[in-house]
Order: structure tokens, then sequence, then C-alpha cells
């Protein structure tokens, strides 16, 4: 008998190109998308604006069906996790589906705890959540009373989804444990860490051009991907400071909403920011950098995390070295990838002077590469929609 080819929504946190990064639910949705068996591969989110049209079919074919949130400021994106505000707006696209069901297998992915109102009203085929982060806890680490509200409403809508999922796939050990603990199982629960678009990286010589000072030949070292909070300002301009030989690159664009600490870091005279990127250019960044950076600060949110930079520097031969990010330990290794558990700037730059007597030796190359070439999306996901 034919196997019926599948509908795959995927429950995402904004639009797909609203911040220009491309995170694993945008690689997850194209695998999908390119998948023999899948039929059409649909991005929900919510949006700020009110759209004209409830979709837009993407040059990906990906169909994008957008959700208005209750009003556009951040502080109402609460919504987002209680039926009342979008049980009506979701009316369209369950018709939609109901209608395709008789033809199709429909299959419910959560990148997020949005919407867990759709767990209830329709009768998925699967339903898998692919959980990368901490959702319940404030990016910045600061608690206030408006973080303990919205903490409680995503707690809710979480467990909603974590009990009614079929399958739970987790970025990190400790994301892991957490959702083990409130299943109180751990049958449908596994660990698939972020991967890497290995050729991609690995396999483009060029750089970019005229982003670098004239005549500079030092060494640079270079974070990429979205410039939040989370990341240690005070300890990059403190070794900008003691390292005016060093190169500190920031390529990515801003989400810290004009924090002062990184306007303050980029008045030092050997930090460059170059603002938001094209996907596709971000390899000629990479090859710009002798030393990856993740100066990730001390936090839950960050307990939780798995970069996913770690495997892209590694695959285009850079060596990294990553901060408070336990979930990547396992991967120190001399030459390939250095893990700190402190902010001591001292011991900060001793490793990363460490790592720059090795940053051009062909067999430390060589073995960055090797490493990363086992984490491809690709195999990464074949393995993870054997257990869908």
């Amino acid at each position: 008998m034919k196997q019926m080819k599948s509908i795959h929504v995927i429950v995402a946190t904004g639009e797909w190109a609203q911040d220009q990064l491309r995170y694993r639910r945008h690689r997850l949705a194209e695998f999908l998308q390119n998948h023999p068996e899948t039929k059409e591969v649909i991005w929900l989110c919510p949006t700020p604006e009110q759209k004209e049209d409830s979709y837009t079919i993407m040059s990906n074919r990906i169909k994008q069906w957008t959700i208005k949130d209750l009003f556009p400021q951040k502080v109402f994106r609460f919504g987002r996790y209680m039926d009342e505000f979008h049980r009506t707006k979701l009316q369209p696209l369950l018709l939609y589906l109901k209608e395709a069901q008789e033809k199709y297998t429909v299959n419910l992915w959560y990148t997020f705890p949005g919407f867990p109102l759709l767990t209830d009203v329709f009768s998925w085929n699967k339903i898998a959540y692919d959980c990368s982060d901490l959702w319940t806890s404030p990016i910045n680490g600061k608690n206030s009373i408006v973080a303990n509200f919205r903490k409680n409403i995503i707690s809710s809508a979480e467990n909603r989804i974590i009990q009614n999922s079929d399958v739970i796939f987790c970025t990190s050990e400790l994301l892991r444990t957490r959702i083990v603990e409130k299943l109180g199982s751990e049958e449908k629960v596994f660990t698939f860490e972020n991967g890497v678009e290995f050729d991609l990286f690995a396999k483009n010589p060029t750089q970019i051009a005229n982003i670098l000072p004239d005549h500079f030949d030092g060494t640079v070292l270079g974070f990429i991907g979205g410039i939040k909070p989370k990341l240690d300002f005070d300890l990059i301009q403190e070794a900008a400071q003691k390292k005016r030989e060093w190169l500190f690159l920031f390529v990515g664009p801003d989400g810290t909403n004009d924090h002062p600490k990184f306007k303050d870091l980029l008045t030092e005279s050997n930090v460059l920011w170059t603002g938001s990127v094209v996907p596709t250019e971000v390899p000629k960044y990479m090859n710009l950098i002798d030393i990856g950076i993740m100066p990730y600060k001390s936090s839950q949110y960050n307990q939780a995390v798995f970069p996913l930079k770690l495997f892209e520097f590694l695959a285009a031969g850079k060596s990294v070295v990553g901060m408070h990010l336990p979930s990547t330990k396992k991967y120190a290794e001399e030459s390939v990838y250095a893990h700190l558990d402190n902010n001591d700037t001292n011991e900060f730059i001793r490793v990363c002077e460490q790592l720059e007597g090795t940053k051009t030796h062909p067999d430390y190359i060589r073995r960055r590469k090797t490493l990363a070439k086992t984490k491809n999306w690709n195999e990464v996901f074949e393995d993870m929609i054997l257990l869908v």
C-alpha cells in the first residue's frame, strides 16, 4: 500500500525572515519541505502586525501562516500562550487541515510553547515538541513580577504540550532532564543537539571583502549570531582593552534593545560590529575569524543552551572558546574547543592565546572539521524523523 504524504505544521516564534537569522527550526522546516514523503510545510507563527492574507507562499515553497498578536507591543506577547487570544484566529487553518486530512497525514511540530490550544482541537496524526530553549527563564537572567507572570503562563502552556506530545526532542541534557521530571517518564524524550550544514562552512573558502581595517593582520576573535543580553559584554570589553592587537568582530543583529553595555563595548577601537547579514553570506564572515567566541554569562537560561555556532566554527576549521555552556563541555579538546566555567578575563585571554598559537595548524584544522562532520543537520533530522 502506498504511504500517504504528510503535511507538517511547524509552530515557530516569529516570521521566517524576522531577524535574518537561521535557527534550528528553519533548518527543520527546510528538511521536511525537501523530504520525499512531504506534501507541504506550514510555518505557523505569531506576528505583531496584521497581514492582508492569512498565509503567503515563500520562495522556498513553505507556506507561512500568521496569527496576529493581541497588540503589537512586546509586553502583550503573553497572548501567544493563552487559548482565548487565538482560538478564533486559528479557525481558518483548522478548516484547511480538516479537509486536507482526508488525503494526507497531518503532523504538528512545536518549536516553542505557543498556541497550546492546537493540541486539543484537532486529531493530529503525530505531535512532536522540539525544545531548544528554557522558555520559562528570562534571557537576561533577571527576575521581576512581569517575568514571573510570564513564566507561569509559559510553563502552563508548555506542560500541556509536553503531556500531549507523542515524541519530545531536546537540544541539551539539561532540557531533557527537566522535561523528564515534568512528564514523570523518559520514554518519549530524546536529546538531539544542534548540528551544522557542514559543506556550507567546510567548503567555502571565500572571505567577505572590506570588513576588516586596512592592513590589519592580527588575530580576529569573532562572534556570529543574534547579539543578546545573555552575552558577557563586560568581559569582552575588558579583554579588548588588554589586547589591543586583537580585533573582536561581532556579526549579527542587535537583539539587546540598545543595551548600554553593548553600546559601551562598541566604543573600543578594536571592536567591530557589522550588523545583520544575509544568512548565505555567514560562511564568508566566518572565514575572517581566527578564533570563534561564545562569551555567555552564567544564567539559568544559558545552562540549557546548545549554541548553533559551535559546529559551524569547527566546520570552518576554527577553534572555539565557550563560556558557561555546560551542554558543550564534553567537546572540550586541546586546540579544538576550550570551555570556561568562569568570567575571569585573564583566563579568557590566556585560553585565546593558546588557541592563537595553533590557529593555522593543519592537523588541528582537520580535527575540528572531522568533529563537525559527525553533526551534519541532515543526519540529525533523519534520526529524529524515524522517531515521529
